[in-house]
This record gives structure tokens, C-alpha cells and sequence, in this order.
């Protein structure tokens, strides 16, 4: 049996930009990306402290200790610059394998998006 598992997590970073008029996705610190194993298109969901919002979304790289975390197209209604999101990534893998997994999970300083 497959299950999904968590496999990346970047935990409490700040939304630097929300640009509406995009195409659509989350524009994530190539340095960041790097640290939670994302690439780029990778299927992500991003959490949102303030009001809640949950959205799925695919992640563009931005530029490498940029420290940005952008949300792009209509999820620009939904996050606000200054809000602090939660970015999560799954796999599908075997149940058993799943037992022993171990996700990355990174936890940036929450005021300027840089690892610590």
C-alpha cells in the first residue's frame, strides 16, 4: 500500500510580495528551497497563520538569499505581504518505508526568510 507522507516543511516564513496580475504559484528563496529539498514546480501547499487559508499551489525559484516568499496570481486575495505561511511538500511512498521516513523540515528566521 502507498500512502502520502509529509517531505518537506518550511515552517513560519513571511510573505514578501503578493502579485496578483501572475500566472499563478509561490515564489520561494532558491536558498530555502535548497534546504527543504523543493524543486522547482514541485506541487506545494501553503498554510496561512493569519486567516487560515489553505491553498495548493507549484513553486517558482526566486533569487538565492532574496529571502522572498511571493505569492503569485489569486492567491495574492488570499495572503498578504507580512503574513506568516507554513509550506508543505508529500510523497506518495510504501506504508512501510513511510515508518521510517524523515522529512526536511526548515524553520527560517520568521522576520527576514533566512535559515538560521
Amino acid at each position: 500500500m502507498e500512502i502520502q507522507v509529509v517531505k518537506s516543511k518550511i515552517h513560519r516564513v513571511r510573505v514578501t510580495e503578493a502579485d496578483l496580475n501572475y500566472v499563478g504559484s509561490i515564489t520561494i528563496d532558491e536558498n530555502l528551497m535548497d534546504a527543504a529539498n523543493l524543486i522547482e514546480n514541485e506541487q506545494v501547499h501553503v498554510l496561512n497563520y493569519r486567516n487560515g487559508e489553505r491553498i495548493i499551489t507549484y513553486v517558482i525559484k526566486g533569487a538565492r538569499g532574496s529571502g522572498i516568499i511571493c505569492m503569485n496570481g489569486p492567491a495574492a486575495l488570499k495572503f498578504a505581504i507580512g503574513d506568516l505561511v507554513i509550506v508543505l511538500s508529500y510523497a506518495g511512498m510504501d506504508f512501510e518505508k513511510a515508518k521510517t521516513f524523515k522529512p526536511k523540515l526548515v524553520f527560517p528566521d520568521d522576520k527576514t526568510n533566512k535559515l538560521k
